[in-house]
This record gives C-alpha cells, sequence and structure tokens, in this order.
C-alpha cells in the first residue's frame, strides 16, 4: 500500500504532441521541504565546523580584536609595530575597494587583526593541549590536591571557559603516548607474577628479556612513527583486528545488552513505549548533528573524547569474507522494524517534521495489528546476523546483491536503528531473583533470529513494555551507548510523559501512511543457509548460563567508609570469589577507558595482582588478625587504584603489547614473546557500567529511577564474564556468564561467592550493613 500511495505522486502520459506531466502538490511539496531540510543540515554543519575550528576563540572575539586595533589607530596608537602599514603597501592600488586610502587601511587594520586572532587560536590551543597532558592530578589523594594541580585546573577553567560544543575539544586533546618497552615489560612480569610458579616465571622473565633487547627496539620504531602520524596509534588497529576481522559469530561473542529502569513502570502498553522512545531517540540524533551535547567532563573541566559518538546513528556493520566493514551515512529518515518474523520501514518525519510520539505510537500499533504472515524464509532471516560472518557474507553476495531482496536489505542497513516489537514479556521482580536473568538473556539474544545483530544498536520492545538494547561492539564502548541511553529514559520519563490510560500525550495524525512491509523473495538455497547459522546460533546461546542479581545490603555509599574506591572494592571481592570458586588464581581483564586522548577507546587493567592475591590468601588462611587483613586490602586496594590510573593516562600494558604484536606481524619477526602474551586465556573478564553522565534528574530525589545496567558473553570458554553497576548509594547490579559446557563454571555459584565476598570485606571494616 504504501508504494502506491508514493506512486500516484507523479505521473505522465505519453501524447502525440509529446509527454504531458501531471505533477502532484503533495510531492512537490515532499521534494521542497526535503530540500530545505537537507540545506538546513549544511548550514548547520558549516557553522558548527566553522565554530569548532576556531575554538577557544569565537567570532565574537574576532570583532573584538578588530574594533580594538581599529580603535587604537583612532587614538593615534600603532599597536601593530608597522605591521597595519606594511600590509597597507602590499596591497594592489588601482580600481575596485582599494580605491580610497580610508578603505586601504581599514582592510590592512581587519588582515592584521584576523592574524593576531587566529595566532591567538592556535597559542590558546597549543597551551590547552599542553595542559590536558598533564594528568598529575589523578595520582594525587582526595582531600590532597598540591598547589600545582589547582593552578593547573585554574588554567584549564579559563581556556575553556567559553561553553564548548560536543567536538570543539577533539583538536586540543593530546595524542596517547606510546609507553616505554622497558616499561611495559616491568608491568607485564609483575602482572603475571602472582600467577605462576618460580619455574615458569623465571621462563617468562627470559624470553621478555630477549624480546626486550633483541626484538622490540624494532618494532617501537615503528609505533613511534606511527604515534607522530596517525590521531591515535592503537585504536584503528584496535577496531580492524579485535571487531571487525573476527569471524565468529556476533551474538555473544561480542555484542551486549542493556537494561532499562528495572524499578519503576512508565505504561505496560509496548507502542506507546516505543513511540517516546524512537521519539526521544532523534532528538538525541538531532542534538548530536547539531553538537549540542556538552562534551564528557572528568572533575568538571578535564574534557572526554567525543569521536565514539559520530556512528552511533545510520551504522551498520556489513559482513565481509576476511573482514568486515562499518557503513556509516550521514543521515536516515527512518528505522526498521521487526515483529512475528515480517520487517517493515517505518518513516520518522513528516516533510521535514519529526513525528509525535503519539504518531510514532499509532504506526507501531499498526504493526501490531497486521495480521499477514511472514514470507518464505522471512521469519529467520535475521540469523544470518547470529552465525558465522563468512556464511553471511557469502549469503549476502549470493542472494542479496540484486533486485528486491538488495532494496529490502538496503531498508535495514541504511536505517537509524533497529527495532524489534517482541512478542515475549520481561521484567525485574525484585521477589522472583530468576526475572533479572531471563531479562538479560533476552536481551543478549533472543530467539537467534528476532535482533539484527549487524545494526548499532536495536531497541528491543517487549510485550509488557519493557525495554532493552542489544549492541554492536565494534563502532564505541558501553559509556557511549550509555550517554545515550540516560537521555532517552530522563527525556521519556520527565519530558515526554503518558496519559492517565498509558498513551503518548497528544492526538495522532490517522492520514499518515502506513508502516511499509519489506518484500523478500529468499530461494531455497538461501533458506538452507539461514537455518544452518540458525542452528550455530541456538547452540552458541543454549551454552551461555546467565546469571543477574541486585546486591541490596550496601552501595557506593558505605564503601567509601572503608577508604577505598567502590571500584577497587568490587575488583579486590570478585578475586576472593574467583579463589573460593575456582581454588586458584586467573589472568583477569578489567576495561578502563583512554577517552582522555584522541580517539581513545579502552585499555586493559590486569586486576589480579600480588597485592590481591596476598589479602586473598590471608582471607582463605582465616589465621590473620582483622588489623591486618584491613592492611592487606588497603594495599591491594591502593595498587589496583594506582594501576587504573597509569591504564587511563596512556600507561597500560596491553594495548602496547598488542600494537608490537601487529608490527612483528607486518614485519615477519617471530616473537614467542608476543605470541604467548598475545595468547592467555582471560578467564575472568569484567566490566563497571559507567551512569549519570548526564544530570537528566536527580538521584537523590528519585532513587528508584535506576538502569540495572548491561552485560556480555564470557570471554573464555572455562571462564566468566562479569559486569557490575555500582548503582548509587545502597545497591549493585551484577551480570555473570558463563558457559553450561564448562564442568569448571558457574554463573550462579560464581554469583553466591561474589555476595559472600563482598559481605567478608565489609565486616572487615564493621561496615553496618542494611537488611537483604
Amino acid at each position: 500500500m504504501a508504494e502506491a500511495h508514493q506512486a500516484v505522486a507523479f505521473q505522465f502520459t505519453v501524447t502525440p504532441d509529446g509527454v504531458d506531466f501531471r505533477l502532484s502538490r503533495e510531492a512537490l511539496k515532499h521534494i521542497y521541504l526535503s530540500g530545505i531540510n537537507s540545506w538546513k543540515k549544511r548550514l548547520i554543519r558549516i557553522k558548527n565546523g566553522i565554530l569548532r575550528g576556531v575554538y577557544p576563540g569565537s567570532p565574537t572575539s574576532w570583532l573584538v580584536v578588530i574594533m580594538a586595533t581599529v580603535g587604537s589607530s583612532y587614538c593615534k596608537v600603532d599597536i601593530s609595530l608597522g605591521l597595519v602599514g606594511y600590509i597597507q603597501k602590499c596591497l594592489p592600488e588601482g580600481c575596485g575597494p582599494y580605491r580610497t586610502p580610508q578603505t586601504r587601511a581599514l582592510l590592512s587594520m581587519a588582515i592584521f587583526s584576523t592574524g593576531v586572532w587566529m595566532m591567538g587560536i592556535f597559542f590558546f590551543r597549543q597551551t590547552l593541549k599542553l595542559l590536558l597532558s598533564y594528568h598529575g592530578w589523578m595520582f594525587e589523594m582526595h582531600g590532597q590536591t598540591s598547589h600545582f594541580t589547582k593552578v593547573w585546573a585554574i588554567c584549564v577553567r579559563l581556556l575553556s571557559s567559553r561553553r564548548p560544543m560536543l567536538y570543539s575539544f577533539q583538536t586540543s586533546l593530546p595524542k596517547l603516548p606510546v609507553p616505554s618497552v622497558p616499561a611495559t615489560i616491568q608491568r607485564y612480569l609483575e602482572s603475571v607474577r602472582p600467577l605462576m610458579d618460580d619455574e615458569q616465571y623465571y621462563r617468562m622473565e627470559t624470553l621478555a628479556k630477549e624480546f626486550q633487547d633483541k626484538t622490540a627496539p624494532r618494532l617501537q620504531k615503528y609505533l613511534v612513527l606511527k604515534s607522530w602520524w596517525a590521531t591515535n596509534y592503537v585504536s584503528d588497529w584496535w577496531e580492524e583486528y579485535v571487531y571487525l576481522r573476527s569471524r565468529a559469530p556476533l551474538m555473544v561473542n561480542s555484542n551486549y545488552y542493556v537494561m532499562e529502569f528495572v524499578l519503576i513502570k512508565n505504561t505496560n502498553i509496548q507502542a506507546a513505549r516505543l513511540g517516546n522512545i524512537v521519539h526521544a531517540m532523534i532528538m538525541y540524533r538531532r542534538k548530536l548533528d547539531r553538537e549540542e551535547i556538552k562534551p564528557v567532563m572528568a572533575l568538571g573541566i578535564v574534557p572526554m573524547c567525543s569521536y565514539q559518538m559520530e556512528r552511533m546513528f545510520n551504522t551498520t556493520r556489513i559482513p565481509g569474507k576476511e573482514s568486515d566493514l562499518l557503513q556509516h551515512l550521514s543521515d536516515s529518515r527512518h528505522v526498521a522494524v521487526y515483529h512475528k518474523g515480517r520487517f517493515f520501514k517505518v518513516w520518522l518525519y513528516k516533510g521535514s517534521q519529526l513525528l509525535k510520539p503519539c504518531d510514532l505510537e499509532m504506526q507501531f500499533q499498526r504493526i501490531l495489528d497486521d495480521p499477514s504472515p511472514p514470507q518464505p524464509g522471512e521469519e529467520k532471516l535475521a540469523a544470518l546476523t547470529a552465525g558465522g560472518r563468512v556464511e553471511w557474507a557469502q549469503a549476502r553476495q549470493a542472494f542479496f546483491s540484486s533486485g528486491k531482496n538488495k532494496a529490502a536489505l538496503d531498508a535495514i542497513e541504511r536505517a537509524a536503528f533497529f527495532v524489534v516489537l517482541d512478542e515475549e514479556s520481561h521484567h525485574y521482580d525484585p521477589e522472583d531473583e530468576a526475572s533479572l536473568s531471563l531479562y538479560g538473556k533476552a536481551l543478549l539474544h533472543g530467539n537467534c533470529y528476532n535482533r539484527w545483530f549487524d545494526k548499532s544498536f536495536t531497541v528491543v520492545a517487549f510485550k509488557n513494555g519493557q525495554l532493552g538494547l542489544n549492541t554492536e561492539h565494534a563502532w564505541a564502548d558501553a559509556p557511549i551507548i550509555g550517554h545515550l541511553w540516560e537521555f532517552v529514559l530522563g527525556t521519556e520519563t520527565f519530558h515526554l510523559g503518558y496519559t492517565d490510560t498509558g498513551h503518548c500525550l497528544g492526538k495522532p495524525n490517522p492520514m499518515l501512511a502506513a508502516p511499509q512491509r519489506l518484500q523478500w523473495d529468499i530461494p531455497e538455497q538461501c533458506r538452507a543457509v539461514i537455518e544452518s547459522s540458525y542452528q550455530v546460533a541456538m547452540a552458541l546461546a543454549d551454552d551461555v548460563e546467565l546469571y543477574c542479581f541486585q546486591f541490596l545490603p550496601f552501595g557506593k555509599g558505605l564503601i567509601k567508609k572503608c577508604r577505598t574506591s567502590p571500584d577497587a572494592f568490587v575488583q579486590i571481592a570478585l578475586q576472593l570469589a574467583h579463589f573460593r570458586d575456582r581454588g586458584k588464581f586467573c589472568l583477569t581483564y578489567e576495561a578502563s577507558m583512554t577517552r582522555m586522548f584522541r580517539e581513545g577507546r579502552t585499555e586493559t587493567v590486569r586486576s589480579c595482582t600480588s597485592e590481591s592475591t596476598a589479602f586473598v590468601q590471608a582471607m582463605v588462611e582465616g589465621s590473620h588478625m582483622k588489623a591486618d587483613l584491613q592492611d592487606l586490602f588497603r594495599k591491594a586496594s591502593k595498587k589496583h587504584q594506582n594501576m587504573y590510573r597509569l591504564a587511563m593516562t596512556g600507561a597500560g600494558i596491553d594495548r602496547h603489547l598488542f600494537c608490537l604484536y601487529l608490527v612483528s606481524k607486518y614485519l615477519g619477526v617471530s616473537s614467542p614473546f608476543l605470541a604467548e602474551v598475545l595468547s592467555e586465556p582471560w578467564r575472568l573478564s569484567t566490566s563497571q557500567i559507567a551512569q549519570f553522565q548526564i544530570r537528566m534528574f536527580d538521584p537523590d530525589k528519585y532513587p528508584n529511577h535506576l538502569g540495572a545496567g548491561g552485560g556480555f558473553g564470557p570471554v573464555a570458554d572455562d571462564g566468566y564474564g562479569v559486569s557490575y553497576m555500582i548503582a548509587g548509594e545502597n545497591t549493585i547490579f551484577f551480570h555473570i556468564s558463563s558457559k553450561f559446557s564448562s564442568s569448571e563454571t558457574n554463573a550462579q555459584r560464581f554469583g553466591n561467592h561474589i555476595r559472600q565476598a563482598l559481605l567478608d570485606i565489609a565486616d572487615l571494616f564493621q561496615v553496618p550493613k542494611a537488611d537483604s
């Protein structure tokens, strides 16, 4: 119906005298509005490019400099020291705008002022970059800020006091430094010492020394050269080799999920929730395009890199036989929707106007009310994105490169994002602990064919109105999607709202064209490939054990009374829990960000340290005095915080070794040390989820407005994946994954050990706990 509706907008007939065109006024109106909208966006981009390009200067400051120069000239003071006169002599004489001496003098002063202004911008920008290269503030104890750091903070505030746009600081951010090889090797050996006996450690030490003396100097030169030439010496290789060249399924192995507010309910109406959420997301995209979003700032003064936000919308991962490609479009005016095995295209605009939430609710309800069955092969089509990448790439080339299949696939891949109207109902019931795990598992993989895992993110709306996200990992890291999600949930709850009956506010326009059903022609051979991918995905999904729980006895409020960081507290508790669970220590991965540097992504904190293992062993032995255990804990906590700060400030271990390994492969150089380092399994992979990046509301006034965070699949077949969110003063959410196929792991058992470890450490400091 939608195609037929559009087809009659432009008609023509052939007559003996030629071609007679009959133009639809409505079609011309849409063409006109689309053109106006495109030009508006271009002008906004040009304006933002100028404002961003001259930051921390501004057009106003340029006028001030010109006025100062002209004013001093009228006061017979030559602040240019003769340069204005020299410029005036160099101007061509004759006709045109240079005819009168007054005009030539004004033009000369304008040229001089512009030059001074641009030199000032360059000086201020380089000064700001130099100031932002200082990270000593991170290593100072809370409440013991040095005078140097106080002066530094004042200078940074002065140079960045003008209200910045999203990307204003990008060119002022320092580049990620390349650590020295000896420093990296030393920190690496420290990190593996508690995991090896004397013989193993001596062997690794020998390999490391041989690498440092013979192979590393040559590899390091190439890395330093890259750091001079490239914006970031790690990020492009990290994206390419860790994500895009992986041939394993994205589902479970790479994609992660995000939950919404779990303790409140805005409405049970599925279409209404989506109406407000999708509208809020496009509002966010508009702010993103106009750079109206404030940069994330550490301490309120140190800007974080924003480049990952550029590909949040209109982005799809395109499968390839050897490497995937991230396809990003500058704009998209529709979303792709999946419901009961059918795919739809829903327009987000009418002309240049964004559809209201009530209009979007109506469109989603139309899809829910559509009784038509799936076309042959359509229902499980998305399983192609859940299986192996090579099989999907071959199928895409063979069956989706022309005709209606290509047109339908383009509608999905060119959408702003993907939306699922799920047939299941999920929510968190505090009285039923299993409900949170089932909710997380549904978001992580669904039924393996009702998520489009290639899209930058998929919005999942369950039948009871509960929401969540499934996010592709290559384009950005979790804090980026978390920023969007905070804005969307806050906007929905505090700005858009619902009627008393749970519907979106306002009256919808029934004249809007219905959502367009995507048409497919899927042959038997393609259906066989879809079924094969589905079986691969099902085996992977069925093997994942996910255990999610809310830890209620205490949160960050009481942890701080132990005089330690909440993250260090949880990480040390994880070490204690893992030792109790497995009877040994393992290589532990904690993700930290490097966004204080331009195009920075992540670095690894190796949380299993000699200090943390000493504390764990003392706790397990049970014969130490409480004061001794407190002392061991504080040493472990201090070590962890120092390692986290080193990772954030570019002095980590793993990204440097990763890049050295890649250079060795490019040069054909064999390194037993690097080969062994890069093959070590991360049997405990952990991540803390960022929250309250945007102050959309006061969490003290709305304590129940808590997201439960999200999670990911286990990295090692015999290991655990642990994601946690310290969600306020009195609660922590945990998401633990493992594989049923491993006889050594059990997610729920490990979760119980985590609970007990947190309580045991709190007892050391006699921290009072609330009732569970």
